[in-house]
């Protein structure tokens, strides 16, 4: 069992986790990966070497999902086979904890299952401003993007099966918002999410933390806003042709039809290769016919809402914007889930298919990692 730590200009806590995370579980352990901390930090680094861990090095800051991807990277091949647990630097994950979630892959592993662990903070109490906003924010973007509720969207504590690993190195992302598209992706890739009650620890009111609220925040929300500069596009482009099409015609009924077929088609090309990322050949035809339906649907609901409104007296340009901000979640999710979702043996991840058989491909904790065994304890 790997512990995977991301660490950028760590303090002296780093040394103390390390030693105590190798005292208790033998099988356990430590791979810290340094993303640029500078040469300041060396002698804590250093430290943490000389207490057992191995540590790669990133000459500059590249971000704490290219930490991840750098360690997960070395682990494949130090250590194929292997489990990971991911942890933060700064000590605000007990070593009960982190065994905990370790507990946890070891008997998802012996009962077959495959799936991604999450440590999960309880934000009641007393919470940093900052820390306490930016989990609210997060955690509301996120159940409003993928679907499905997370307590702790921002939590650094995961249990990953080794399985998890290639599909892992090709969810994008760099710094933080990377841990957000690993949560955003994973039930489409097809791998289930368990989480598991974790103590909430702020040191010194979470100062030690790099997450920007605000700045980081936004960097989580780019799958929404994406598609809501799409929807955006789809909508200016359907009221301007209702306009036109409206004041050529004199049909309502017509006008609408006529328009959402000329903005539905542009928006679902921007939506499957930018929002959604299905840009390739492969299941254009599947996704094509099932956003046919959902525009079918929606085009409907469009002229229900629509006749019921100007019925009601409200202006026609009123009326289309009411429509719209009531379909928009709707639409959302059921393209990230129905149109554009993966099926049965089709991932994100080039080609890569999640084990259903919970073959885990362990191979034992007589594999030892080691400083010299690959090319990127050092990397640019």
């Amino acid at each position: 069992m790997i512990i995977l730590i991301p660490a950028y200009q760590p303090g002296r806590a780093l040394i103390d986790i390390v030693t105590a995370l190798l005292d208790r579980d033998a099988d356990i352990e430590v791979l810290i990966v340094d993303d640029g901390s500078g040469p300041e930090y060396a002698e804590t680094l250093c430290a943490a070497r000389d207490a057992g861990a191995v540590v790669l090095h990133h000459e500059v800051n590249r971000g704490k999902g290219v930490a991840l991807k750098t360690g997960f990277a070395y682990v494949r091949h130090a250590a194929p086979g292997e489990d990971v647990v991911t942890a933060d630097a700064d000590g605000q994950h007990t070593t009960t904890d982190v065994t905990r979630i370790v507990d946890e892959l070891r008997t998802d592993a012996a009962e077959g299952h495959v799936a991604l662990v999450l440590g999960s903070r309880d934000f009641t109490g007393t919470v940093p401003v900052r820390s306490r906003f930016g989990n609210a924010v997060s955690r509301g973007l996120f159940r409003i993007a993928a679907g499905w509720p997370a307590s702790d969207t921002q939590t650094g504590l995961r249990g990953i099966p080794a399985v998890m690993l290639p599909w892992l190195m090709e969810v994008p992302g760099e710094r933080f918002e990377y841990e957000t598209e690993m949560l955003l992706r994973v039930r489409r890739a097809g791998f289930d999410v368990r989480e598991v009650a974790i103590e909430t620890i702020y040191l010194e009111q979470n100062a030690s933390s790099h997450f920007r609220p605000v700045v980081d925040s936004l960097r989580i929300t780019i799958p929404l806003m994406l598609f809501a500069g799409s929807s955006f596009l789809a909508f200016f482009i359907d009221a301007v042709a209702l306009l036109v099409f409206s004041s050529l015609t004199g049909s309502l009924v017509f006008s609408i039809v006529a328009a959402r077929l000329l903005s539905a088609s542009m928006n679902f090309l921007v939506n499957r290769r930018v929002v959604f990322r299905r840009g390739g050949r492969s299941h254009a035809l599947r996704h094509a016919a099932r956003y046919a339906l959902l525009a079918g649907v929606l085009l409907a609901s469009n002229v229900v809402w629509m006749e019921a409104l100007v019925g009601m007296g409200l202006p026609l340009l009123v009326a289309k914007i009411f429509t719209e901000g009531v379909l928009f979640i709707t639409s959302y999710q059921v393209q990230r889930r129905f149109v554009f979702g993966a099926s049965t043996g089709e991932t994100e991840g080039k080609g890569f298919i999640p084990s259903k058989s919970g073959h885990r491909n362990n191979i034992g904790a007589s594999t030892r990692l080691k400083s010299d065994t690959h090319p990127l304890e050092r990397t640019s």
